[in-house]
C-alpha cells in the first residue's frame, strides 16, 4: 500500500480526546486525526518522531492524520484503517505463503449474524476465513505483542474463528504488524489474560495463528516476512 503523497516529518506534542494529535512541525503546532483509538500503548511518547500525511480537501476538518512513530528505532504504522488494504494486498500479491495462489478473495465476509470476519479466501475448494489482527505494541525491542489492552471482541473472534472450523471451514487469524524490525511476536498475556486463553483454545481447536511483519517508510507500507510467534 502506497501513500499517495510524501508524509511529512514532525513530533508528537500529545493525543487527546482519542482522535487528536498536536504535531509540532517547525515550531508550528497542527492537530492531526488519529486514525488509531486504541491505548496506543508505548508511542505516545512527547517528543517522538512522526510522519504525518497532508489532504487538502476543504470539506475535511482537519487536513492532516497521523500515519507513523517512530519508537525505539523502529517505524510503526499506526493508520488501523489500513491494516485490511495491507492484509488484502498480501493475499492478492501471494505475499502470504499459506494461503497463496487462492482462487478468490472475498472481503468483509458475515459468519453468521454477529460476526464477520475480514476475508474469505477460496482456494483449491477449500473455503478458508482469515481474520487480521493489526499489530503495533513494542515493549521489548525486536519483539511485537497484541493486544495492547483488554480485548473482549478479540476473544469473540477467536471463539468464532474456534466455530468455523467444526463447520468445515479453514480458519487462520493473521497478526499484521506494523513494526519495522522486529523478529518475534507473542500475545501480550499479562495485558488481557482471557485472549491468551481463548488463543489456546483455537489454537489446540485447529486454528492457525500467522504473524507477518510488515516493510514501512514513509512511502509505503506492505508485508515483508513471516516471524515466529513464541509464545508457550
Amino acid at each position: 500500500m502506497k501513500f499517495t503523497k510524501s508524509l511529512i516529518k514532525g513530533k508528537l506534542v500529545k493525543r487527546y480526546k482519542r482522535f487528536f494529535v498536536d504535531i509540532d512541525l517547525n515550531n508550528e503546532i497542527v492537530v492531526a486525526h488519529c486514525p488509531n483509538t486504541g491505548s496506543m500503548m508505548g508511542l505516545l511518547k512527547e517528543g517522538n518522531e512522526v510522519f504525518i500525511s497532508q489532504n487538502d480537501n476543504p470539506k475535511r476538518k482537519l487536513k492532516y492524520t497521523l500515519e507513523l512513530i517512530k519508537v525505539k528505532k523502529s517505524l510503526i504504522g499506526v493508520n488501523t484503517h489500513f491494516a485490511n488494504k495491507i492484509a488484502f494486498h498480501g493475499l492478492s500479491n501471494n505475499l502470504i505463503k499459506e494461503v497463496a495462489n487462492s482462487n478468490n478473495i472475498k472481503p468483509e465476509v458475515f459468519f453468521n449474524k454477529e460476526t464477520r470476519f475480514d476475508f474469505l479466501v477460496e482456494k483449491n475448494n477449500h473455503k478458508i476465513f482469515v481474520e487480521v489482527k493489526n499489530v503495533t505494541l513494542l515493549r521489548k525491542e525486536k519483539i511485537a505483542e497484541f493486544p495492547d489492552a483488554v480485548t473482549s471482541r478479540g476473544s469473540k473472534h477467536l471463539k468464532a474463528l474456534i466455530e468455523a472450523k467444526k463447520k468445515g471451514y479453514k480458519a487462520y487469524l493473521l497478526f499484521l504488524i506494523q513494526i519495522q524490525g522486529v523478529t518475534d511476536f507473542k500475545i501480550a498475556k499479562d495485558i488481557d489474560k482471557e485472549y491468551y486463553e481463548n488463543y489456546k483454545l483455537a489454537k489446540k481447536a485447529g486454528v492457525k495463528f500467522l504473524a507477518y511483519r510488515c516493510k514501512i517508510s514513509s512511502k509505503e507500507i506492505k508485508i515483508e516476512k513471516k516471524i515466529k510467534i513464541i509464545n508457550d
